[in-house]
């Protein structure tokens, strides 16, 4: 009798392939230039999953890029598990960073190299690959399965949200697994049950009609420049605090109880500074290391322009200057609120000798899962059962804003298993996957399904 086990085990090279050529498409969401290798991708993942034979699979069509649709429904009293993943990938740039093509998958010291890896590609594909085993073995599968797999989730997911509230009816679950997160170290399985929202702003200083002589008007006319390095001195304190009236309003504190879980992380602060290159680090006073990057708000610069660029001096006075930034929101922190307020504290430090415009870009509700649920139980059990260890349970600092509205519109929690690992430097240059966690993640999937029929009945 051929079990999932060994269909997994005997098929790793020919998975580990179908991975690379999915790699290989370079699906970049932020570029029209990619639109075509967007759909090729969707068709991809159409392909592999109609060739399992499942109930259904459909190429949903949006005023952006598609979503992929599948279902497998078993048993109408069996637990039904939506799996969220995304095929678009950030753009590679700096390319002259990368050691290798970012879209030509390499293999270095056991790890992948390849844009979308880790986020999410290769993750996300570990639940096709365990459907197909079960279905391929002589096991039954214990559970109904639907797949909802997008290709907009590096630009906000503009069309996912419309679609899942407009197809509630094919969508109905009991829980939504998503592979999108990270372990908290290697070999060290850990289950995410908090995620932090994201308010994403834009600044844009416009001053004089033109660039200017900075000897001729310097000392006369306002730098767009300096009043945008002047306005994001403003938005913190030394001690890291936020200073835009009512930010923290809402933020739901740290328990005694979430304290005490981040205590018993085996966090490394030395090694994390070492694996960063610094030497000391900054943030918020009075949260420790841990709690800064995962629980508490921020705000951060991600992008800042203006004046002369090239090589040698240019003494310009530049007409404009710009800047992106991010906010990470905690509960009950709301980013459409957050965003009014930043734009209301910008304009009333802005002084009048520029014209300063704010633009909300996207944004989405920080999460929480209830530790009590039987899907992170049954999660936790395949972890231990793959891994040999009992997962740990944190929370994660990114966004994946989808999960809150999985929550709202579906009535679904999340079960966030992910086999990545914070260091694989995603929307970074050398982006990486560790290959047996692909194999590995591959087996806890199917695990995870075996194991909610212990749990559910």
């Amino acid at each position: 009798m051929a079990t999932v086990t060994d269909y997994i085990n005997r098929n790793k090279e020919r998975f580990k392939d179908e991975l690379f050529e999915f790699l290989r498409i370079p699906s970049i969401s932020t570029s029209k230039e990619h639109k075509d290798d967007i759909r090729r991708a969707a068709s991809f993942l159409v392909g592999k999953l109609e060739s399992i034979d499942l109930d259904r699979v459909k190429l949903f069509e949006t005023d952006g890029n598609p979503i992929v649709f599948a279902e497998l429904m078993t048993d109408p009293e069996a637990a039904t598990v939506l799996v969220y993943g995304h095929y678009d990938v950030q753009p590679p740039e700096p390319l002259d960073q990368w050691d290798s093509s970012p879209f030509e998958p390499s293999i270095r010291n056991g790890d992948i190299y390849a844009r979308g890896s880790s986020d999410d590609k290769g993750q996300s594909y570990t639940h096709v690959k365990a459907l197909e085993s079960y279905l391929k073995s002589d096991e039954d599968f214990p559970v109904n399965i639907k797949f909802i797999l997008e290709g907009e989730e590096e630009i906000g997911s503009p069309h996912l949200v419309p679609f899942i509230e407009e197809h509630q009816d094919i969508l109905e679950c009991d829980m939504v697994l998503i592979s999108d997160t990270a372990m908290f170290a290697e070999d060290t399985p850990s289950l995410t049950y908090g995620l932090r929202g994201l308010a994403y702003m834009e600044m844009q200083v416009m001053g004089p009609n033109r660039d200017l002589h900075s000897g001729v008007y310097g000392g006369a006319v306002d730098n767009p420049a300096n009043v945008i390095a002047e306005i994001i001195a403003k938005l913190k304190a030394e001690n890291g605090v936020i200073k835009i009236p009512g930010f923290y309003d809402n933020v739901t504190a740290l328990s005694k109880e979430d304290r005490k879980a981040y205590e018993e992380l085996p966090f490394d602060e030395e090694a994390y500074k070492e694996d960063l290159g610094l030497d000391a680090l900054h943030g918020e006073e009075g949260y420790t290391t841990l709690e800064r990057a995962s629980a508490r708000p921020t705000l951060d610069v991600n992008g800042l322009w203006s004046g002369y660029q090239e090589e040698g001096a240019k003494t310009v006075l530049p007409a404009e200057a710009g800047a992106k930034v991010s906010m990470r929101l905690v509960p009950d922190q709301d980013p459409k609120r957050i965003a009014q307020l930043f734009k209301d504290y910008i304009n009333t430090i802005a002084p009048d000798t520029v014209e300063v415009t704010v633009t909300e870009h996207h944004g989405g509700n920080p999460a929480i899962t209830d530790l009590t649920f039987y899907g992170l139980k049954a999660a936790a059990d395949a972890f231990e059962a793959v891994y040999g260890q009992e997962p740990l349970f944190a929370r994660e600092g990114g966004s994946i804003p989808i999960v809150a509205d999985f929550q709202r519109v579906l009535d679904a929690q999340s079960v966030l298993m992910g086999f990545g690992l914070d260091s694989d430097a995603i929307h970074s240059p050398n982006e990486k996957f560790a290959l047996k966690d692909f194999y590995r993640g591959i087996k806890t999937s199917a695990k995870f399904f075996e194991q909610l029929t212990d749990y559910s009945g």
